[in-house]
């Protein structure tokens, strides 16, 4: 065969066998990208019915509790005394108030306000208005839920007010007796709210947008999601652009890129499956403080990865990626066999001190964890208090796995504590139906303390929600005397932080314990 042919045969079958892969990668991707815009659009559906559900029940049981005191006038003293423990212990709701005609007479905010005309029934003798403005927030709209003259004041973003979303996204919240959303952001088109029907949920194509409905299962109500599907035909377009010229003329080096690229992808998960199996991990233990005396009662473990080359990986990344890939609860068991390892005996001799260990929701599903945590302190001749299991507030969004879970270890003897308190959506009554010891207040509300910021409020309702639940509290990133005091004060009592000690090596804690129980002349000729 002549050159020339053999060349052009050659050119032709490395044309198809980069053009068909890359064609079918094309059309895969629009598919696939509906398939997600459908599932992210469920999703944030969903989200924002959960949050409107739980205003709802937050709504009908705070004011359950102001039309069960009828017996006092309903602007008394006592009425107001008994809104304004409603407002505190509601995470949803901004006020509570008594409604007379179209009048708000009095409230947990104080003051008298017009609140208009009421725009529909949304069920029976519940009222709601949908815009009304206060003059405490000028700029800003709320709904008012009325029932039987008892009012709650929402912010009228509060149902859709989801982190996650792109700003695109747009989302709302709908009456079944109304279509007018009581809550949007973005562009709604009212004829996706009538395909909801009968169905509890649906997931549709219409135009430019992947829609989601889902009907909420308490309430006569639904939430929307709509996904512009310009983010999968942009993104398709771009690809078809870029990988249709570039693979007719540069294939091997395509096929490289993608396995490199794939390589690299892999190449964390991989590191950290490594890690744990040459035991790069390794702990530091931060001192939890009781404000009231200043003595260590306790630390939390904080685990560290020292790479063979000697780099520090940070846990804020290799711990999501253990999560995600399956190893979080052997890395969990790495953490307590270190704990083991760097605490030996120690809580023998001191059965008041704790040893704080981050657990995770997939740690709640593993069948052995008890048995491992039980052996783990037989080995240490330690008792179960002597730990405490802290949990994020996101990891406990499985309601039915964590009363489950935190009621069995709490049986058992072991503390549990809801971690970064105040980072999620829990709700009070949530939190009550939890089996909990601690509740540990985020560093991101410890840090406003003093600041003046709106965000240095929201510690004192965290300090009133732990009471309400009989909670222990520890603050976390306490960094200056003033934070300590002031959150001691105010009753919380433990805290851990730069001003207490940094996080370090066991054999420093221990030093620092035995020290301060040493006899006295000991420990005069330590000093």
């Amino acid at each position: 065969m002549k050159r020339p042919i053999v060349v052009l045969l050659t050119l032709l079958i490395a044309c198809t066998a980069i053009g068909v892969p890359i064609w079918f990668a094309i059309s895969q991707s629009q598919r696939h990208g509906i398939e997600t815009a459908s599932d992210k659009a469920l999703g944030y559906a969903t989200d924002v019915l959960f949050r409107a559900d739980d205003t709802g029940r937050q709504i009908l049981s705070g004011l359950g509790r102001l039309r069960a005191a009828r017996g006092e006038a309903p602007c008394s003293p006592a009425s107001i005394d008994l809104m304004r423990r409603v407002d505190l212990s509601s995470s949803y709701i901004q006020a509570v108030g008594y409604v007379a005609g179209d009048i708000l007479a009095c409230s947990s905010i104080g003051g008298t306000h017009a609140l208009g005309k009421v725009d529909y029934l949304a069920g029976p003798g519940m009222r709601f208005r949908g815009d009304v403005g206060f003059p405490f927030a000028p700029d800003q709209s709320f709904m008012v839920v009325e029932i039987d003259h008892y009012a709650a004041i929402i912010h009228k973003d509060l149902p859709i007010d989801t982190a996650n979303s792109e700003p695109d996204v747009s989302l709302a919240v709908f009456s079944l007796e109304s279509p007018v959303p009581a809550s949007q952001r973005g562009h709604i088109d009212p004829r996706w709210i009538t395909r909801l029907g009968n169905a509890n949920e649906v997931v549709f194509t219409d135009g430019a947008y992947v829609v989601a409905l889902v009907r909420s299962a308490q309430f006569r109500s639904a939430a929307l999601a709509a996904v512009p599907l310009r983010y999968v035909r942009d993104r398709s377009h771009d690809v078809a652009l870029f990988l249709v010229p570039l693979g007719l003329v540069a294939g091997i080096l395509l096929a490289w890129a993608v396995f490199y690229l794939a390589q690299q992808q892999m190449a964390l998960p991989a590191a950290v499956k490594a890690a744990l199996r040459r035991g790069e991990l390794f702990l530091d233990y931060q001192p939890v403080v009781d404000l009231r005396t200043g003595q260590w009662i306790g630390v939390e473990a904080l685990v560290r990865w020292r790479r063979s080359t000697g780099e520090l990986v940070q846990p804020e990344l290799f711990i999501p990626i253990a999560e995600e890939h399956g190893l979080i609860v052997r890395l969990t068991q790495v953490v307590l066999e270190l704990v083991e390892r760097d605490v030996g005996d120690f809580l023998a001799h001191y059965p008041n001190f704790h040893v704080g260990i981050n657990v995770s929701p997939a740690d709640f599903h593993d069948p052995g964890f008890h048995d491992n945590l039980k052996a783990a302190l037989r080995r240490m001749r330690a008792a179960p208090n002597n730990l405490i299991l802290e949990v994020t507030e996101r990891g406990l969004l499985d309601p039915e796995v964590a009363r489950t879970t935190s009621g069995s270890l709490r049986t058992s003897g072991f503390a549990v504590a809801i971690d970064d308190f105040g980072t999620g959506y829990s709700s009070l009554s949530y939190l009550e139906s939890l089996a909990l010891d601690y509740l540990k207040i985020d560093r991101s509300f410890i840090e406003a303390i003093g600041t003046g910021a709106p965000i240095s409020q929201v510690v004192q309702h965290i300090i009133a929600m732990a009471r309400d639940l009989k909670l222990c509290m520890i603050a976390e990133g306490v960094e200056s005397q003033a934070q300590a005091d002031f959150l001691r004060v105010r009753g919380v009592q433990y805290a851990q932080g730069w001003l207490f000690g940094k996080p370090m090596p066991f054999a420093e804690i221990r030093a620092h314990v035995e020290r301060l129980h040493a006899p006295g002349p000991v420990a005069a000729g330590a000093g």
